[in-house]
């Protein structure tokens, strides 16, 4: 459960940036360039919001917002031509001459273009990953963001609806040899798809001030984007039933593609392996403190009963036990809705990040057409539209009795509360207030997926250290497993995907070795046959956050502030943690 995870997106998705002048623009966004490096920024920016009207709706740009290019091999050669010469222009930058501030600008720049270039010449998941095309996600926003009129937008939808058929014949001329867990979830994706033009929208134009011609030709475009997005699931079913009998893309990437993907994703001090052998150190150290407090739970609980000899059944049980204490499946939702205010409060009263209660947040349950990947995510708005919702996406609860038992355990009353606090407060929520208004555009749209991911694993340990839970024994074992799984899901990322790792052995390192439930495990091995890295994110940004907040302390000592810390790390943006070391530690 993360922000939305964008790695099983391409390369080029990974991270976003901006363009000046535009409707709902940060104060100062449309400043003219004060310097040469700030006239390089403006002009590349506003080129890539060009080059990208998709991924600007999503930051808040609506400059480009009623283009839908279709995502052909035309449109793959200009991107390619695109980083060539924005990187053939940063080569005459002179770099060493510029503030620290101005370089990590320009290298995260840098690390878009090349990332991207890598993704269209070397990934190459256009040809493979069929969740890649889906529509569903700028529409959505355009109609439910009140960045203008309702007939504004609308009639902006209206335009981008005439690319939808091209859109999609584009995308299955694209697909090569796709792997079968990607072109399942994609499936099951274009139905939620379709539903976008569905009966909320035709309310949305029936309610409308358009014309009875306008809201004729808009409906009769949806109802021919539908057709497309149908005619897109009918074609990934017939590819489906052929890949059954071979020919399918095998899922895992394979060493060389993971490392290279780890760089441009991650931005760390390490690579893949180096990681996965930290994470390896970091799990038996968890469970000698697991087993330290489980020793110390079992009387409490089990009364005189002899505890188990063998380590993991003894701490499994003691976990057990703890997650037999949940909600029932219907108050799920609204049990995440009223521990909301309960962490505002502890975060403001314990001075530990500034918060703004202006910013909504929405509880909602995720959108059909984003499903499949996680169970939880943020969706926040980007800086140029900062005051839009965020929302706290939720996946229904759904299976048999036994399934959502098994799903209710793993999010008990305890790791819940770790839950929401990743996702929203002070997590995820908190994290893109403060990236918001960042003095550095650049930093502020190109998000690091491991300083994001670290940021709300971070927070999560930072509010059991400021005594939230009240230092219970309970509440620091029911964290720890959830700790453990941020490690795990680095061993199970790298595992899978460079060693080849089983499912049989997954679910031992999950089930056996991390006490996770059943429907769990089932995810997560879902969840990792169709990324890549990403998982490995959270992990690799916590430890580096944890260990900057260290050093930024010794270095400190008496005139080191928490909250201080806090607000300096993310009023930076989403900027690697190994820049940030750079600002902060100079």
């Amino acid at each position: 459960m993360s922000a939305r995870p964008c790695l099983v997106l391409p390369l080029l998705a990974l991270c976003l940036c901006a363009a000046p002048q535009l409707a709902g623009a940060t104060p100062g966004t449309a400043a003219v360039a004060a310097s040469p490096v700030e006239a390089f920024k403006t002009a590349f920016l506003d080129a890539y919001w060009r080059q990208n009207p998709d991924m600007a709706v999503a930051m808040g740009n609506y400059r480009y917002a009623d283009r839908l290019p279709a995502p052909d091999a035309v449109a793959r050669k200009a991107d390619l031509a695109f980083c060539d010469r924005w990187l053939r222009q940063l080569k005459a930058v002179d770099v060493p001459s510029l503030s620290a501030q101005d370089r990590i600008d320009l290298a995260l720049i840098r690390n878009e273009l090349e990332g991207n270039r890598w993704a269209l010449t070397t990934f190459r998941s256009f040809e493979w990953n069929p969740t890649q095309y889906n529509v569903a996600g700028g529409f959505d926003l355009l109609l439910s963001t009140e960045y203008a009129p309702l007939e504004t937008r609308l009639r902006t939808v209206a335009k981008r609806l005439k690319g939808v058929p091209a859109y999609y014949a584009a995308a299955k001329a694209s697909l090569g040899k796709p792997t079968l867990e990607h072109t399942a979830m994609a499936i099951a994706q274009s139905r939620g798809a379709e539903g976008v033009f569905g009966p909320d929208f035709i309310q949305k134009v029936e309610g409308s001030k358009l014309s009875p011609v306008e809201k004729k030709a808009l409906l009769a475009a949806a109802l021919q984007a539908q057709r497309a997005i149908a005619g897109y699931r009918a074609f990934l079913q017939g590819l489906e039933s052929r890949l059954k009998t071979g020919g399918a893309r095998p899922f895992r990437v394979g060493k060389e593609l993971y490392e290279q993907q780890f760089t441009y994703a991650i931005q760390g001090d390490c690579n893949g392996e180096q990681l996965y052998r930290r994470a390896l150190v970091d799990k038996e150290k968890l469970l000698v403190k697991m087993d330290e407090l489980a020793t110390q739970l079992w009387p409490a609980y089990f009364g005189a009963e002899p505890a188990p000899a063998d380590r993991l059944e003894r701490i499994g049980r003691m976990i057990g036990k703890l997650s037999a204490k949940h909600v029932a499946a219907d108050q799920f939702m609204t049990e995440i809705r009223r521990q909301l205010p309960i962490l505002e409060r502890w975060v403001t009263e314990h001075n530990l990040v500034e918060l703004d209660p202006t910013r909504p947040l929405e509880v909602r349950e995720t959108p059909a057409y984003s499903r499949g990947i996680g169970g939880a995510s943020f969706d926040g708005p980007g800086p140029y539209n900062p005051s839009a919702k965020g929302f706290y996406n939720v996946d229904p609860i759904e299976g048999t009795p036994e399934q959502k038992e098994s799903f209710l355990r793993e999010y008990n009353d305890y790791t819940l509360q770790v839950l929401n606090i990743h996702e929203a407060i002070p997590g995820h929520y908190v994290q893109f207030l403060h990236a918001n208004k960042s003095p550095s555009l650049v930093k502020a749209v190109f998000v690091n997926g491991a300083m994001a991911e670290g940021w709300a694993v971070y927070a999560e340990r930072m509010m059991l250290e400021s005594g939230y839970g009240g230092n219970s024994p309970e509440m620091w074992l029911m964290y720890s497993k959830w700790n453990l799984r941020v490690v795990c899901n680095t061993i199970l990322d790298y595992g899978v995907h460079v060693q080849g790792m089983t499912e049989a052995e997954a679910r031992q390192l999950l089930v056996r070795e991390a006490f996770q439930e059943e429907t769990e495990f089932k995810e997560k091995w879902h969840r990792v046959q169709v990324s890549s890295v990403q998982l490995s994110s959270y992990y690799a940004g916590y430890s580096a956050i944890r260990e900057l907040r260290e050093d930024v302390k010794a270095r400190r000592k008496d005139r080191f502030d928490l909250k201080a810390f806090h607000e300096e790390l993310l009023g930076y943006g989403g900027a690697p943690v190994r820049f940030l070391r750079e600002l902060m530690l100079p």
